[in-house]
C-alpha cells in the first residue's frame, strides 16, 4: 500500500518540475489566478487526490480522489451559476487487525454558487449545497441525503489570492438505521502567484461534525504547498501539491494528508 502511494507522489513530482511543456505562456500567470476563483468562469475538472497517513485504529492509509468537475453557465448580462460536482473514489483501509479494506464511490456532493458575472473589489457567491447519498459501501458513505447552504468570499490583489469558503450540511432523509448528520466544512486559502504561472498555496479543510461526541468534533489542518501551470499538447493543466498536518483531529483522524491535483482547464 505504502509502495503505491509513494510511486504516485513519485511521478507526479516528477510530471510538476520536469515536464517538457513548462515553457511558461504570458497568460500562465493569469490562468492561475483564475483557477484560484472558486466561482471564476472557468471550466475546469480537477482530480484531487488525498492521501491520509495513520488512518484508523490500524493507522493505516486511507485514499481519496475527488473528481470535481466545476462548470459555470451566464445567467445573463449580471449573473452566473457555478456548478461544482464532487465525486469521492475512496479506498477505505481495515479498521480491525482481521479486517479488509474497501474501496469504492462515496457520497456525490452538489454546490450551485450564484455569482455576480462583474464582481467589484470582493468577489462573492451563494448557493445551496446537497449530499446525494451515492456510496456503494455503507462504510463509504453515511446513507442520507442532504442540505445546506454554502458561500464564498475572496479578493485578489496584485499577485495575491485570499478568500473562504464555508457550507454546512444537514440531513433531511435517509436510512432512518443511520445517524443524523450536521456538519460544516470551513476552507481558508493564500495564494500567492510568481511569474509564469506557478505559485504558493494554502488551502486546509477545517471540518466540524457538530453530531460526534465533544473532543471528537474538529479536524484542523495545517499546511500548504506548491503549484503551475503547464501545458499538455494544447491544454492548460494546474498541477499542485499541499501537505497538511492534523493540529486537531478526532481519533482515528489522520495524522497528516498529502494532497495531489491535476486540473484539466478549458479557458474561454
Amino acid at each position: 500500500m505504502y509502495i503505491k502511494h509513494l510511486f504516485f507522489t513519485a511521478t507526479f513530482a516528477l510530471t510538476l518540475w520536469f515536464s517538457p511543456s513548462l515553457f511558461a505562456q504570458a497568460d500562465d500567470a493569469e490562468l492561475a489566478k483564475k483557477t484560484q476563483n472558486p466561482v471564476g468562469d472557468l471550466i475546469s475538472v480537477p482530480f484531487q487526490n488525498n492521501i491520509g497517513f495513520k488512518y484508523g485504529p490500524e493507522e493505516k492509509v486511507q485514499n481519496v480522489l475527488n473528481i470535481q468537475p466545476v462548470i459555470p453557465f451566464s445567467l445573463g448580462e449580471n449573473w452566473n451559476l457555478i456548478t461544482r460536482t464532487i465525486m469521492p473514489v475512496i479506498s477505505m483501509p481495515t479498521l480491525t487487525p482481521s479486517g479488509s479494506g474497501t474501496s469504492g464511490l462515496g457520497d456525490i456532493n452538489l454546490t450551485a454558487f450564484l455569482s455576480p458575472s462583474k464582481p467589484g473589489g470582493l468577489i462573492w457567491g451563494a448557493g445551496p449545497i446537497l449530499l446525494l447519498p451515492t456510496a456503494t459501501d455503507k462504510i463509504l458513505g453515511t446513507g442520507k441525503w442532504g442540505v445546506g447552504p454554502s458561500v464564498v468570499l475572496l479578493a485578489m490583489k496584485n499577485q495575491w489570492v485570499y478568500g473562504a469558503l464555508v457550507n454546512n450540511v444537514w440531513s433531511v432523509a435517509g436510512d432512518s438505521d443511520r445517524g443524523d448528520i450536521n456538519q460544516m466544512l470551513f476552507q481558508p486559502f493564500l495564494n500567492y502567484n510568481f511569474p509564469g504561472g506557478a505559485y504558493f498555496s494554502s488551502g486546509p479543510l477545517i471540518t466540524a461534525n457538530w453530531e460526534a461526541e465533544s473532543g471528537n468534533q474538529w479536524t484542523v489542518p495545517l499546511g500548504g504547498g506548491f503549484g503551475k501551470i503547464v501545458k499538455l499538447g494544447k491544454m492548460p493543466l494546474n498541477l499542485s501539491a499541499q501537505a497538511f498536518y492534523n493540529v486537531v483531529t478526532p481519533d482515528y483522524g489522520s495524522d497528516w494528508t498529502l494532497r495531489l491535483q491535476i486540473q484539466m482547464l478549458f479557458p474561454k
